[in-house]
């Protein structure tokens, strides 16, 4: 633990772990609270929330050493990052108009959460974690963010598979509204993916922008600072791609007349967006506690060859990606995406069996294992989607099972990409090549 208290100052990293998680957990569960196949009712949702601060909290006082305070703290970060969607329900009737009952809503919402935070730490403390080890809350915040992103990833795969990209005709407003306060009632249709989609983009972007500073503030590494500047302005540039995948220019104006909306660009979008995602999991790798210890690599006669085997792995992932988005956006590429998915397979197969079988490391065993299983999963999806597909090639708007079956196997394609990269990473590190 000494050489990670000399790569890592992590003071602060508990609150903001947990107190960004508790808010993705809520975002993530209030945006498919509303999705056509199970809708949920106000009070079950309302309920729901306040059990995730709740549980925030609890997870506060279990794992670390802040009691109550510490509840109380991270149940009013969530509070404060929640105001982001409160606007919706304090809007008025005209654009940016705000009802006045929004002078108690803002702070009587962040006082809630804060105690039902504070609830939570105290039962938390009741039940404190027996660990031979503390939490790397730096490296879970780092995590939250990549699940953050994962979420985000998942909502942009259901704008396209309903085909709702152009639902909202302007951008960063909406429909005239300032992006925040566009009211709830409102966000129905294609609307509501769309512009749930931009709002789960500025949860990510902010976790991006806090996560960075809190590495460039307490990491020693300049490599480690050099990814979160990175990341920051990749997160930036997703956002302007895709606004001006929609209006093809900057410009404020609401009309249709004026927007030159751009696949191009769309593209460019989601290739970037699972780039980025790849980024957050590397540094949530990186800052890990195994990681930053500076175990000694161990030697292995496969290591050398596995090293190569995973970048190609890498390589082709991300080509497979592009094919994708162009299938996606141009549908086209068929074929190719079909024959690169095979050598895709083959290859992922051939890592996962030789890393679950050729190392004694249980951490490249249980990687190796875990992508051999997703890889299957990505295929039976990839089949599910291009059967669906098929048959309902003529029906638009596009069947549920054709909208679940193709978000689910773009969703599943980043977590392999995600996968292939902690697996590239932790063979470079454990292993080395003999002599």
């Amino acid at each position: 633990m000494h050489e990670l208290a000399e790569t890592q100052r992590t003071r602060g990293a508990d609150l903001l772990a947990i107190g960004f998680g508790t808010t993705v957990a809520m975002w993530g569960i209030g945006y498919f609270s509303r999705m056509w196949l199970a809708v949920m009712p106000s009070r079950v949702l309302l309920f729901v929330m306040l059990a995730c601060l709740v549980g925030g909290g609890f997870v506060a006082g279990r794992y670390t050493s802040r009691g109550w305070l510490g509840g109380l703290r991270t149940g009013a970060l969530a509070g404060v990052l929640n105001l982001l969607v409160l606007g919706s329900l304090l809007s008025g009737d005209q654009p940016n108009q705000i009802v006045p009952s929004a002078v108690w809503w803002v702070p009587g919402s962040i006082l809630v959460a804060a105690l039902a935070g504070a609830a939570g730490a105290v039962v938390g403390t009741h039940w404190k974690a027996g660990r031979a080890n503390p939490v790397n809350w730096t490296s879970a915040f780092a995590g939250v963010g990549a699940v953050a992103t994962l979420i985000l990833l998942t909502v942009g795969a259901m704008v396209t598979s309903k085909q709702a990209g152009l639902s909202v005709p302007d951008w960063p407003n909406t429909f005239g509204y300032n992006m925040f306060l566009y009211p709830l009632s409102r966000m129905t249709g294609g609307i509501y993916f769309e512009h749930g989609h931009r709002l789960f983009g500025t949860l990510v972007g902010l976790t991006t922008a806090v996560l960075a500073i809190h590495l460039w503030l307490t990491d020693r590494r300049g490599s480690i600072k050099l990814a979160g500047a990175v990341a920051v302005v990749a997160v930036v540039a997703q956002g302007i791609l895709g606004g001006l995948r929609v209006t093809g220019h900057f410009t404020l104006s609401a009309s249709h007349a004026d927007m030159a909306p751009n696949i191009t660009i769309g593209m460019v979008h989601g290739v970037l967006g699972q780039l980025f995602f790849a980024l957050l999991v590397a540094l949530a790798v990186a800052t890990c506690t195994t990681w930053v210890a500076g175990r000694r690599p161990a030697a292995a006669s496969a290591a050398a060859t596995d090293r190569s085997l995973t970048v190609l792995l890498v390589v082709l992932l991300v080509a497979q990606l592009v094919l994708g988005v162009i299938l996606r956006h141009r549908y086209g590429a068929m074929a190719i995406h079909i024959t690169m998915a095979v050598f895709v397979t083959v290859l992922a197969v051939a890592v996962g069996l030789r890393s679950w079988g050729l190392y004694d490391e249980r951490l490249i065993q249980r990687l190796g294992l875990t992508l051999i299983l997703l890889t299957g999963l990505q295929v039976l999806l990839g089949v599910g989607a291009l059967i669906a597909t098929g048959a309902t090639a003529f029906v638009r708007p596009p069947p549920a099972p054709e909208v679940v079956l193709a978000t689910a196997h773009q969703a599943v394609g980043a977590v392999l990409l995600g996968w292939a990269v902690m697996l590239l990473l932790w063979h470079r590190r454990l292993f080395v090549g003999k002599v």
